[in-house]
């Protein structure tokens, strides 16, 4: 048996290659849209894939297993345990194709796979148990948990009220999750490998750790939550609920494309690098928009493209915010810091389901072409006087809403900046906006975004105790 992970950094996000070397077949589990990665890594293996499948139904990236199964002989095995809301819609009657109830096993070579029905982050939400028969096996020897059970965390049970827009569903899906961390893993050894769908910085969880795997039984002594949920279902109940971060708003997108189906386009889009001139001349199209990659933000408030968002590139706050202040239909022109940046921008896109790139241009021909004519306000949080800002305008937190909860701004507007788009009606205009957020970095965002849609807007640059011990107690 081989396994790989496959990291996505960017959305800290895992995939698996499991391999049956004996007859060189290949599963892939949770693939992102843009496959080229896990057919190469197959090839440079001496493995063919011959089998796709996912945990579930994910809203923070666009699935590839519909990529993948483009090729009838590679197996389709997805959940049938999600009723009528959260079953494929794309499927149809492809054949090869095999849906999934708990317990339901399926074979890539001498490799057998169990589905494990572990509902609550999501209700048609599998995991995969992994058994190497071929190599003499008779026990699981790792369990593929998705965005059921991470390491140091567990699945958070609210997306589906919070980004796919269902109504009072949070706690039931609480308890769903609380049923499933108690009773569902109880026969498998403290030796079964955990192979988690996410890692530190995904919006999938609180508190994930930054090891890539971990043990069942590493996680029964020091996962925090996994153990409240053995010992103290209430105390459960009460505490996986609170503090969830605010989810971007290109999560709703991502529920319903991998429900129904995305468009499959079989290869990254084609960004077409552009000239000043015409670069200019497509940034006048209605519902078109200037991304600006550049990592320093200060650069950025130095000189930019009239009306571009920032959004740096080599970060997790690339598709966060591009997925949060876009919509998919929009048309996007990028502009990057050099021409090898270009495939991981537009993976980057293609990831959470913007294919409609317009084309690209550096930042040096932007400059030689005198277009970063647009400077930014800011003023360091340090002289920041936010009872002076209130008198003259409004102070905008942009914070998750709990860190707003735990201290904030008397005054402040509390909208997450994953949510200004959604929330644009309630920022006030006709006056000046200053806004924060801990360390100025999603300020910073925010504040681009902002003015690329008129508002008259101050960055406030550093730290919020910096606010905060000015104004005194909060």
């Amino acid at each position: 048996m081989l396994l790989r992970q496959i990291f996505d950094p960017y959305l800290a996000q895992y995939a698996y290659l499991v391999g049956c070397q004996r007859t060189g077949e290949a599963l892939i589990i949770d693939p992102e849209r843009d496959i080229d990665r896990y057919t190469a890594l197959a090839k440079e293996n001496g493995l063919r894939i011959s089998a796709v499948t996912e945990t579930h139904i994910h809203a923070d990236f666009v699935s590839g297993a519909r990529e993948l199964s483009q090729d009838p002989s590679v197996k389709l095995c997805l959940s049938a345990e999600g009723g009528a809301d959260w079953s494929y819609g794309w499927t149809g009657d492809r054949p090869n194709t095999k849906l999934l109830r708990d317990g339901d096993t399926f074979a890539v070579g001498n490799i057998e796979v169990r589905a494990l029905h572990t509902p609550g982050h999501t209700p048609e939400h599998l995991c995969f148990v992994i058994t190497d028969r071929g190599g003499g096996a008779s026990e699981p020897v790792a369990i593929a948990t998705g965005d059921f059970l991470f390491v140091s965390d567990v699945g958070r049970p609210d997306l589906l009220e919070t980004a796919a827009g269902q109504e009072n569903v949070a706690a039931s899906s609480a308890e769903q999750l609380l049923g499933s961390l108690r009773d569902r893993l109880t026969t498998l050894g403290d030796y079964v490998q955990v192979l988690p769908g996410h890692g530190a910085g995904s919006a999938c969880g609180k508190s994930l750790g930054a090891i890539p795997t971990s043990t069942l039984g590493y996680e029964r002594r020091f996962n925090s939550p996994f153990k409240l949920a053995i010992s103290d279902g209430d105390s459960f109940l009460k505490a996986i609920l609170q503090g969830q971060p605010d989810p971007p708003a290109y999560f709703a997108t991502m529920k319903r494309v991998n429900r129904d189906g995305v468009a499959v386009l079989g290869a990254l889009p084609v960004a077409e690098h552009l000239t000043p001139a015409l670069f200019s001349q497509k940034a006048e199209a209605p519902n078109t928009f200037v991304v600006d990659a550049r990592t320093d933000s200060d650069a950025y408030a130095d000189g930019h493209f009239p009306k571009s968002i920032s959004a740096p590139l080599r970060s997790p706050f690339f598709s966060a915010a591009t997925g949060s202040f876009l919509s998919e239909q929009d048309g996007i022109l990028l502009l990057v810091e050099a021409g090898a940046d270009v495939d991981l921008a537009v993976r980057q896109l293609f990831r959470i389901g913007f294919d409609n790139i317009q084309g690209w241009m550096t930042l040096s021909e932007a400059q030689a072409a005198g277009l970063l004519t647009e400077k930014s306000r800011s003023v360091p949080s340090a002289t920041f006087d936010p009872a002076q800002a209130l008198a003259v305008g409004a102070v905008i937190d942009v914070r998750t809403s709990g860190e707003h909860a735990q201290a904030h701004i008397p005054g402040a507007l509390s909208v997450p900046y994953t949510r200004l788009l959604a929330r644009l009606g309630e920022v006030p205009t006709g006056r000046p906006l200053f806004v924060h957020c801990a360390s100025g970095k999603r300020a910073a965002l925010a504040s681009s975004f902002l003015r690329s849609r008129g508002f008259d807007v101050t960055h406030v640059n550093g730290a919020f105790s910096s606010c905060n011990v000015r104004l005194g107690s909060c």
